[in-house]
């Protein structure tokens, strides 16, 4: 049986119910076209899930009566920052809805000096289209936080910003592979644009703490590379092992 899942952030969460807004209401009720005694989920956003039976249909709203809250882990015990090199196209969208699936923390959009995208196309337009992107994907996977995207910054501004107690940078030019497995609970990810990291940043990222690193003698897709680093890097510290 299909589950469906909606989301509802903490302030429509109550003891004993919980309101949908009018857009994951339109869902529920023209979409799926369920009816009161239904069951659905809801998460937060910040790591609560419900289960709930359909109380009231309203004109712009649901009200779900709530049932029990779920315990069950979900949530990668990693803190992980991607950021990634803007890519032309629909491929930005891909790797955010990959990375979400496979548990990122946060998403930096980065404007590097070979990169096919400059800073201020819509960007806020795009910023949103980013955001639905990976709710729609956190319903999809069963996640129940957020995954946070930040707006399009320099490559600069990010490396300057990062505090995470261990940083890769993966680059086609030298570097070592992946450490073993060991205990660290924040990392963070620079994965470079089609035409590879600038001399200067290759410099700039040394100097802030990032690592050089590789996956191997293939040359990969940036968005090939960004699903690959986050794999790997979830299997070595997080939950996929």
């Amino acid at each position: 049986m299909q589950r469906h899942r909606f989301f509802a952030p903490p302030s429509s969460v109550f003891d004993s119910h919980i309101i949908l807004d009018p857009e994951e209401s339109h869902h529920l009720v023209r979409v799926l076209r369920l009816l009161p005694g239904a069951t659905v989920f809801v998460f937060d956003g910040n790591g609560s899930e419900y289960e709930c039976q359909v109380s009231r249909i309203h004109k712009n709203a649901v009200e779900l009566n709530v049932i029990a809250r779920l315990s069950n882990e979900i949530e990668s015990p990693l803190q992980l920052t991607l950021g990634q090199s803007l890519i032309k196209g629909d491929k930005f969208d891909w790797v955010i809805q990959k990375a979400t699936e496979l548990g990122v923390t946060r998403i930096v959009p980065l404007i590097t000096e070979h990169c096919e995208v400059r800073k201020g196309e819509g960007r806020e337009l795009r910023l949103q289209r980013w955001r639905r992107i990976a709710l729609e994907a956190t319903k999809q996977c069963g996640r129940r936080k957020i995954v946070e995207i930040e707006q399009a910054q320099s490559f600069e501004q990010f490396c300057a910003a990062e505090t995470s107690s261990l940083k890769f940078l993966f680059t086609e030019r030298g570097g070592n592979r992946l450490p073993d497995a060991s205990h660290h609970h924040s990392l963070t990810l620079a994965i470079g644009p089609e035409g590879g990291w600038s001399e200067k940043e290759m410099l700039l990222s040394g100097v802030c703490g990032f690592q050089a690193t590789f996956l191997g003698a293939r040359t990969l897709r940036t968005e090939t590379a960004a699903v690959a680093a986050v794999s790997l890097v979830q299997y070595l510290f997080g939950d996929l092992g």
